[in-house]
């Protein structure tokens, strides 16, 4: 039942007969105006506790007027080679009018190469809360919740997220990261694995191989005249192979689970494979031509474009990395780099990954999907073409204007990869047996 017109009713009401009085017993001065000034106080008496009632009495909870919450926070892990894009795109969204549930969106960017947060999740190094809800944690917990735990991830690759949330699931009987419905992880855009190479060393591995595989790349790494037997020039010494350090950069896992495809012939490799002693003397032969493998840096390609030569020939590498380092190549060396496809094609999709446990909100969860989305429009997966990526909207292609793919199609680029052959996602033990064994013949 409203009291609202209850209350004014009565309060009409105790008003009209207080002037009643008045004008009836006008005549009599100051007890008059006593009797008036009574009856207008428990007029003001009764209005004033009819809406103290209405503001807190337990049938009205609400505020009359709603005070602002503040910003609906969205911290976002992100991988390395889209966090450009990504934190572009973060800016742009924060100073847009986006709001979830009436309070404005802030998205905060956090780089992070995959594989590193990969090793948090199953540290549980963001502090979950287990089996509890947001009403069972304790207040330091929620304060860690509130400015640590992010609320979405964009790793290298699915495989990722698959791997992390499985963990996850083995330890909470629950999915953290979902594959199906409106929030399931859902790539942003692709990045293939390409050869990048000097044209000088390009001419000489053609002429000597036809084509650049692991398995040519192999043999030049092992020839023990180095570049003067497979008839390049004598001063350029052995052959130095381009390999991202896989403890900090999860292309380099990547590049390794590549030269196994090609090793095998197949698409798909098993702990096995990994394990054999053939495979593994092979890939040592491989891998011992690679330049600052155990103390190199996260940036790769970076590293390839500033000190040239001396960081290596080439290397197999993510092609957005590759594009977006070409000018810089070509500026500060004479050699130009060509890119070369492989036959077994790898690469990373970046998925948006929304964390659904009770560690975020509704309102972080429902925020980060709005940007998820603003990712996906046209405008700014046209950003991402400009970063070397491509896009995963239909509606956007890498050969509209002057782009990274047109600027450089004479250097090798291809704005339609003609491969079909995709390497499996790696699981778990794969992944595990690969680093094991990185770690104790390559990493000492």
């Amino acid at each position: 039942m409203e009291l609202a017109p209850i209350i004014g009713t009565l309060a009409g009401g105790l008003l009209a007969i207080g002037l009643s009085i008045y004008f009836w017993v006008a005549a009599g001065g100051r007890r008059t105006q006593a009797v008036f000034f009574t009856i207008l106080g428990l007029v003001l008496l009764v209005v004033t506790g009819g809406l103290a009632w209405q503001k807190l009495g337990p049938g009205n909870p609400q505020p009359l007027v709603a005070a602002p919450t503040g910003p609906v926070q969205v911290r976002i892990l992100t991988a390395l080679p889209v966090e450009p894009w990504v934190r572009q795109a973060a800016d742009k969204f924060n100073k847009g009018n986006y709001k979830q549930d009436g309070q404005p969106i802030d998205v905060q960017i956090i780089a992070m190469d995959g594989l590193t947060a990969l090793g948090k999740f199953d540290q549980d190094s963001f502090g979950s809360l287990g089996d509890k809800t947001r009403d069972q944690a304790s207040p330091d917990e929620l304060k860690n919740l509130e400015t640590n735990f992010p609320t979405a991830w964009i790793p290298d690759s699915r495989y990722l997220v698959e791997l992390s949330n499985a963990a996850y699931k083995a330890r909470l009987g629950r999915d953290v990261f979902l594959t199906d419905g409106e929030y399931r992880a859902r790539p942003t855009v692709i990045s293939l694995f390409a050869w990048g190479i000097y044209q000088s060393r390009d001419k000489v591995l053609e002429q000597k191989f036809g084509q650049v595989t692991w398995k040519n790349i192999h043999d030049a790494a092992i020839a023990k005249g180095g570049w003067a037997e497979l008839g390049g020039d004598p001063s350029w010494n052995y052959f130095k192979l381009v390999v991202p350090n896989p403890r900090k950069n999860a292309g380099g896992l990547a590049a390794m689970i590549a030269a196994a495809g090609e090793y095998y012939d197949r698409t798909n490799i098993s702990v096995a494979d990994v394990n054999d002693p053939k495979f593994q003397q092979w890939l040592g032969e491989l891998m011992s031509s690679a330049t600052s493998l155990s103390g190199g840096s996260a940036y790769t390609v970076e590293d390839f474009a500033l000190f040239g030569y001396s960081e290596g020939d080439g290397g197999q590498l993510l092609e957005s990395d590759l594009l977006t380092n070409m000018q810089g190549i070509k500026t500060r060396w004479a050699d130009p780099l060509v890119i070369r496809y492989p036959k077994y094609v790898t690469w990373f999709d970046f998925p948006f990954s929304i964390w659904m446990g009770p560690e975020t909100t509704a309102a972080e969860k429902n925020a980060a999907l709005q940007f998820e989305q603003y990712l996906l429009t046209p405008d700014v997966q046209k950003e991402a073409v400009a970063e070397g990526l491509r896009p995963v909207n239909n509606d956007v292609s890498v050969t509209a204007g002057d782009t990274l793919f047109t600027r450089y199609k004479d250097q090798g680029v291809e704005a339609v990869v003609p491969r079909t052959a995709r390497m499996a996602s790696p699981g778990r033990d794969v992944l595990l047996s690969l680093l094991r064994w990185y770690d104790l013949n390559v990493a000492k």
